[in-house]
């Protein structure tokens, strides 16, 4: 019988440089869309995935991310006492059981594939995920139960992936693909940020990984990529031509770059649109602003 997939790692030691100065004083994946950082959306689709480890890849300035997952019992108390029960459900969904979370350094920033080669202790040999915070992706149904749900057809490794602009590969993991059979594709070659022109495809891996403990002992050889870094994509495809193989898996959404400035301002506006306390006003202002600089032209 396939092992369930119950365990995630979450690569959050990254510096945030491109959101300077305010990543000076808090960790990237504190920011808030809306009213909701970067990491709850992405704890909040793990656990609607059946996840139930979480592992963080962290480094040194990340300790407020360690306080948001903490109980706050003061402020808890002050939200009861004034009967402010909706923020009280809405802060609980916040803390995480005890023993559920765990914490690894990365020391040095090497590459994905090292932050995720840092969590192998704790995922021994099981199934795994790996969720990028800084893709956001909108849908009705978390993107990765989507693929938890394929997971259980096909076994082996799989990777969320879009279709991108040709001109735009460069900047992606791009999958050669065997066999497209609609929202799953068999996956023949990875490869890391190709040249435009060189890609085998325009399909691009996104920050969701379902993949076989075999990827870590891959890594453990912590074999250089594009960059001079472990490309966490080159040992991926390494379970090519293997006893379970490698697919990609078009997921149901929209996700978006909170990596980039552009990215996250975008997210910003489509989650406050989705919101109807917030809805006809923030729609009202972007029509003014619209019609303004129509005018203006």
């Amino acid at each position: 019988m396939r092992k369930k997939v119950t365990k995630a790692i979450f690569p959050v030691a990254g510096l945030g440089t491109r959101f300077l100065p305010a990543t000076k004083a808090i960790p990237k994946e504190i920011m808030t869309l809306v009213d909701q950082p970067l990491i709850q959306y992405a704890i909040d689709e793990a656990r609607e995935a059946g996840i139930k480890e979480f592992i963080f890849v962290t480094s040194r300035g990340k300790s407020a991310l360690e306080d948001y997952f903490d109980n706050n019992p003061i402020l808890e108390q002050t939200l009861r006492k004034s009967n402010k029960m909706d923020l009280l459900r809405t802060l609980r969904r916040t803390n995480m059981e005890s023993g559920a979370i765990a914490y690894i350094r990365q020391h040095k920033a090497l590459g994905l594939g090292h932050a995720v080669w840092c969590a192998r202790h704790l995922i021994a040999n099981e199934p795994f995920a790996v969720i990028l915070p800084d893709d956001v992706i909108a849908s009705e149904e978390a993107c990765l139960k989507q693929m938890v749900d394929a997971y259980a057809e096909t076994g082996g490794s799989m990777v969320a992936a879009m279709e991108v602009p040709q001109a735009k590969t460069s900047s992606y993991g791009v999958l050669d693909v065997k066999e497209d059979m609609g929202a799953l594709v068999s996956v023949k070659g990875m490869v890391e940020k190709p040249k435009a022109e060189e890609a085998p495809s325009n399909l691009a891996v996104i920050g969701r990984y379902i993949l076989s403990p075999s990827v870590l002992r891959t890594l453990n050889k912590k074999e250089e990529g594009a960059g001079g870094e472990i490309q966490l994509t080159d040992a991926i495809a390494k379970e090519i031509g293997g006893e379970n193989g490698v697919y990609g898996y078009r997921f149901r959404g929209k996700r978006f770059d909170c990596g980039s400035k552009a990215g996250f301002l975008q997210a910003t506006v489509a989650f406050a649109m989705e919101r109807e306390d917030l809805r006809d006003e923030l729609g009202e202002f972007l029509r003014d602003m619209m019609a303004a600089e129509q005018a203006a032209q």
